[in-house]
């Protein structure tokens, strides 16, 4: 959605794009391995700026959820929008309230309803500054349901999102998406699992060389601040507390 907020900001644009897009989410890591959450995964979006509206993205992703054989369980809308959206579903789908059915990201905001499938939010739609349409629905999780693909585990699930970013070219660093290889990397070697790649071995030998350092400074550094160990000696405390002394 990012690369729109200039669009739903302009209101003199009108127009529609959908796309394909790679996303990585960490702040679902430790649902990871559950078969509903995904580190790496697609996203099919429908960005329209002042052309479609609510009752006509609702029509076109029920149509496109019939044509792959899916219906939604239900729907939530928020309590707000129940009196306007509820006609919109024309009976269609189950209605639940759901006061967290609200989006925003800077000052861009907007209400939402969501589609449920066995449980899990399958997509949803929003309404940016009541005047947009910003849609976004899980290709891996329809899949899940659609196909009934076996879902992974936590340790395949991390190896595969690993992957997916070296292959897209990062190496590990200290800043943006080298740094969340670099979490992950560490995170994988501390869940126990492995990975035939030089970027996960240099890895595992970076935080042994860490956790000897710390163990060495701890005691002469005692009640520092996890910000200090960072700034100071590039140690994540919370990496180091989670590992035996050896």
């Amino acid at each position: 959605m990012q690369q729109y907020k200039p669009l739903f900001s302009d209101p003199s644009h009108r127009g529609t794009v959908a796309n394909s897009q790679a996303c990585l989410r960490l702040g679902d890591l430790d649902e990871i391995g559950d078969g509903t959450h995904f580190l790496h995964f697609t996203m099919l979006g429908l960005f329209s700026f002042r052309e479609m509206s609510v009752g006509g993205a609702i029509d076109f992703w029920l149509e496109f959820l019939r044509t792959v054989g899916l219906t939604p369980d239900h729907v939530t809308i928020h309590p707000d929008r129940l009196t306007d959206w509820t006609p919109l579903y024309r009976e269609r789908i189950p209605i639940v309230p759901d006061p967290e059915c609200t989006w925003s990201d800077g000052s861009i905001t907007g209400y939402s309803t969501e589609f449920y499938k066995d449980g899990v939010e399958i997509g949803n739609i929003v309404n940016p500054l009541g005047t947009c349409i910003d849609v976004g629905f899980g290709a891996d999780r329809l899949d899940m349901l659609i196909n009934g693909t076996p879902p992974e585990d936590a340790l395949e699930t991390l190896g595969s999102a690993i992957m997916k970013i070296i292959e897209s070219g990062y190496p590990p660093g200290n800043k943006e998406q080298g740094y969340v290889l670099r979490k992950l990397l560490r995170r994988l070697h501390r869940m126990g699992g492995t990975l035939d790649h030089p970027f996960f071995i240099g890895e595992v030998q970076r935080q042994e060389r860490l956790r000897a350092k710390y163990l060495r400074l701890r005691e002469r550094h005692p009640g520092m601040s996890p910000e200090w160990w960072f700034d100071t000696h590039g140690i994540e405390l919370s990496d180091m507390q989670d590992m035996p002394d050896g």
